[in-house]
Protein backbone atom coordinates (compact mmCIF):
# COMPACT_ATOMS: atom_id res chain seq x y z
CA UNK A 1 0.00 0.00 0.00
CA UNK A 2 1.54 3.37 -1.04
CA UNK A 3 1.64 6.17 0.97
CA UNK A 4 -0.95 8.14 -0.83
CA UNK A 5 -3.28 5.38 -0.16
CA UNK A 6 -2.52 5.17 3.58
CA UNK A 7 -3.01 8.98 4.44
CA UNK A 8 -6.59 8.66 2.02
CA UNK A 9 -7.77 5.55 4.01
CA UNK A 10 -6.56 7.63 7.41
CA UNK A 11 -9.21 10.44 8.42
CA UNK A 12 -7.09 11.81 11.15
CA UNK A 13 -5.42 14.90 8.60
CA UNK A 14 -9.21 15.83 7.97
CA UNK A 15 -10.54 15.81 11.70
CA UNK A 16 -7.50 18.25 12.36
CA UNK A 17 -8.38 20.00 9.32
CA UNK A 18 -12.05 20.64 10.58
CA UNK A 19 -11.37 21.17 14.36
CA UNK A 20 -8.98 24.04 13.03
CA UNK A 21 -11.73 25.37 11.03
CA UNK A 22 -14.24 25.09 14.13
CA UNK A 23 -12.13 26.75 15.95
CA UNK A 24 -11.53 29.16 14.04
CA UNK A 25 -15.40 30.13 13.33
CA UNK A 26 -15.84 30.28 17.03
CA UNK A 27 -13.32 32.97 17.53
CA UNK A 28 -15.10 34.96 14.52
CA UNK A 29 -18.18 34.29 16.24
CA UNK A 30 -16.72 35.49 19.46
CA UNK A 31 -15.21 38.76 17.90
CA UNK A 32 -19.01 39.44 16.05
CA UNK A 33 -20.38 39.14 19.70
CA UNK A 34 -18.19 41.51 20.87
CA UNK A 35 -18.73 43.83 18.19
CA UNK A 36 -22.18 43.87 18.71
CA UNK A 37 -22.23 43.82 22.60
CA UNK A 38 -20.73 47.45 21.58
CA UNK A 39 -22.92 48.46 19.27
CA UNK A 40 -25.95 48.79 22.27
CA UNK A 41 -28.02 51.50 21.55
CA UNK A 42 -28.45 54.11 23.85
CA UNK A 43 -31.25 56.25 25.06
CA UNK A 44 -30.76 59.62 27.40
CA UNK A 45 -34.07 61.17 28.64
CA UNK A 46 -34.15 64.53 30.15
CA UNK A 47 -36.83 64.35 32.36
CA UNK A 48 -38.01 68.61 33.66
CA UNK A 49 -41.18 67.97 35.03
CA UNK A 50 -42.16 66.73 38.48
CA UNK A 51 -45.75 66.66 38.07
CA UNK A 52 -47.81 62.86 38.32
CA UNK A 53 -48.88 62.71 34.25
CA UNK A 54 -45.26 64.07 33.68
CA UNK A 55 -43.49 61.61 35.99
CA UNK A 56 -44.88 58.72 34.03
CA UNK A 57 -43.70 59.62 30.54
CA UNK A 58 -39.76 59.29 31.34
CA UNK A 59 -40.02 56.12 33.48
CA UNK A 60 -42.37 54.16 31.27
CA UNK A 61 -39.86 54.98 28.54
CA UNK A 62 -36.67 54.46 30.34
CA UNK A 63 -37.97 50.83 31.70
CA UNK A 64 -39.38 49.88 27.83
CA UNK A 65 -36.28 50.55 26.09
CA UNK A 66 -34.53 48.40 29.27
CA UNK A 67 -36.23 45.80 28.66
CA UNK A 68 -35.67 45.86 24.77
CA UNK A 69 -31.74 46.18 25.35
CA UNK A 70 -31.33 49.80 25.24
CA UNK A 71 -28.44 51.37 27.05
CA UNK A 72 -30.72 54.62 29.19
CA UNK A 73 -29.68 57.35 31.36
CA UNK A 74 -32.58 59.45 32.85
CA UNK A 75 -31.21 62.83 33.86
CA UNK A 76 -33.31 64.45 36.15
CA UNK A 77 -33.35 68.63 36.16
CA UNK A 78 -35.45 70.93 37.58
CA UNK A 79 -38.62 69.88 39.01
CA UNK A 80 -37.97 66.23 37.29
CA UNK A 81 -35.76 66.08 40.24
CA UNK A 82 -38.78 65.73 41.96
CA UNK A 83 -39.51 62.31 40.41
CA UNK A 84 -36.49 60.75 42.08
CA UNK A 85 -36.81 62.48 46.33
CA UNK A 86 -37.81 59.68 48.20
CA UNK A 87 -40.41 61.97 49.85
CA UNK A 88 -42.24 63.83 47.10
CA UNK A 89 -42.53 61.11 44.48
CA UNK A 90 -44.89 59.42 46.56
CA UNK A 91 -47.02 62.95 46.23
CA UNK A 92 -46.64 64.11 43.15
CA UNK A 93 -49.68 66.85 42.07
CA UNK A 94 -51.67 66.81 38.95
CA UNK A 95 -51.97 70.51 38.42
CA UNK A 96 -55.86 71.36 36.95
CA UNK A 97 -55.46 74.68 36.20
CA UNK A 98 -54.62 74.98 31.93
CA UNK A 99 -54.49 71.41 31.44
CA UNK A 100 -56.76 71.08 28.43
CA UNK A 101 -57.35 67.37 29.03
CA UNK A 102 -58.93 68.34 32.30
CA UNK A 103 -62.77 68.12 31.95
CA UNK A 104 -63.32 71.03 34.37
CA UNK A 105 -63.18 74.92 33.21
CA UNK A 106 -60.10 76.95 34.56
CA UNK A 107 -62.39 79.06 36.84
CA UNK A 108 -63.24 75.95 38.77
CA UNK A 109 -59.81 74.03 38.35
CA UNK A 110 -58.04 77.55 39.80
CA UNK A 111 -60.29 76.68 42.92
CA UNK A 112 -58.24 75.60 46.19
CA UNK A 113 -57.89 71.98 46.59
CA UNK A 114 -58.63 70.95 43.12
CA UNK A 115 -54.56 70.09 42.42
CA UNK A 116 -55.36 68.04 45.49
CA UNK A 117 -58.38 66.75 44.39
CA UNK A 118 -57.61 65.90 40.65
CA UNK A 119 -54.28 64.35 41.87
CA UNK A 120 -56.25 61.99 44.55
CA UNK A 121 -58.82 61.11 41.38
CA UNK A 122 -55.62 60.54 38.79
CA UNK A 123 -54.16 58.13 41.56
CA UNK A 124 -57.23 56.13 41.94
CA UNK A 125 -57.77 55.78 38.02
CA UNK A 126 -54.21 54.20 38.19
CA UNK A 127 -54.70 51.74 40.95
CA UNK A 128 -58.02 50.93 39.33
CA UNK A 129 -56.50 49.82 36.22
CA UNK A 130 -53.27 48.06 37.57
CA UNK A 131 -51.14 50.70 35.96
CA UNK A 132 -47.43 50.98 38.07
CA UNK A 133 -46.91 53.38 40.53
CA UNK A 134 -44.09 55.93 40.20
CA UNK A 135 -42.29 54.45 42.95
CA UNK A 136 -43.05 51.15 41.74
CA UNK A 137 -41.63 52.13 37.86
CA UNK A 138 -38.43 53.56 39.76
CA UNK A 139 -37.44 50.45 41.33
CA UNK A 140 -38.62 48.94 37.94
CA UNK A 141 -35.71 51.25 35.95
CA UNK A 142 -33.07 50.82 38.19
CA UNK A 143 -33.87 46.87 38.65
CA UNK A 144 -33.57 46.73 34.68
CA UNK A 145 -30.63 49.06 34.58
CA UNK A 146 -31.74 51.86 33.83
CA UNK A 147 -28.91 55.00 35.21
CA UNK A 148 -31.43 57.18 36.68
CA UNK A 149 -29.39 60.78 37.21
CA UNK A 150 -30.03 63.36 39.51
CA UNK A 151 -28.68 67.26 38.43
CA UNK A 152 -26.20 68.35 40.94
CA UNK A 153 -27.05 71.67 40.71
CA UNK A 154 -30.69 71.33 41.08
CA UNK A 155 -30.23 69.63 44.08
CA UNK A 156 -27.87 72.46 45.06
CA UNK A 157 -30.39 75.02 43.74
CA UNK A 158 -33.65 73.37 45.92
CA UNK A 159 -30.95 72.38 49.01
CA UNK A 160 -31.67 68.83 49.16
CA UNK A 161 -29.14 66.35 50.49
CA UNK A 162 -27.85 63.85 48.36
CA UNK A 163 -29.92 60.94 51.10
CA UNK A 164 -33.22 62.39 49.63
CA UNK A 165 -33.33 60.51 46.72
CA UNK A 166 -33.92 56.75 46.02
CA UNK A 167 -30.98 54.21 46.54
CA UNK A 168 -29.74 53.10 43.15
CA UNK A 169 -29.69 57.31 41.64
CA UNK A 170 -26.80 58.56 40.26
CA UNK A 171 -25.98 62.19 42.03
CA UNK A 172 -23.50 65.00 41.63
CA UNK A 173 -23.79 64.48 37.52
CA UNK A 174 -24.19 68.27 36.15
CA UNK A 175 -24.79 69.19 32.64
CA UNK A 176 -21.87 69.00 30.97
CA UNK A 177 -22.21 64.79 31.64
CA UNK A 178 -25.77 64.90 30.25
CA UNK A 179 -24.59 66.60 27.43
CA UNK A 180 -22.07 63.99 26.63
CA UNK A 181 -24.19 61.66 27.13
CA UNK A 182 -26.78 63.08 24.84
CA UNK A 183 -23.68 63.27 22.01
CA UNK A 184 -23.02 59.62 22.68
CA UNK A 185 -27.00 58.15 22.14
CA UNK A 186 -29.03 57.24 19.41
CA UNK A 187 -32.38 57.99 21.10
CA UNK A 188 -32.23 61.57 22.81
CA UNK A 189 -36.18 63.27 24.14
CA UNK A 190 -36.78 66.16 26.32
CA UNK A 191 -39.90 65.38 28.39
Amino acid sequence: MSTDDASASDPTPDVARLEARVEELESELAAVRDDLADDQQKMVIIATKGTLDMAYPPLILASTAAAFGYDVTVFHTFWGLEILHEEHSSDLQLSAVGNPNMPMPNAIAALPGMDAMTSRMMRKRIADNDVASVEELIQMSLDTGVDLQACQMTIDLLEYDEDDFYDGVTVGVGAATAFQEMVDADIQLLV
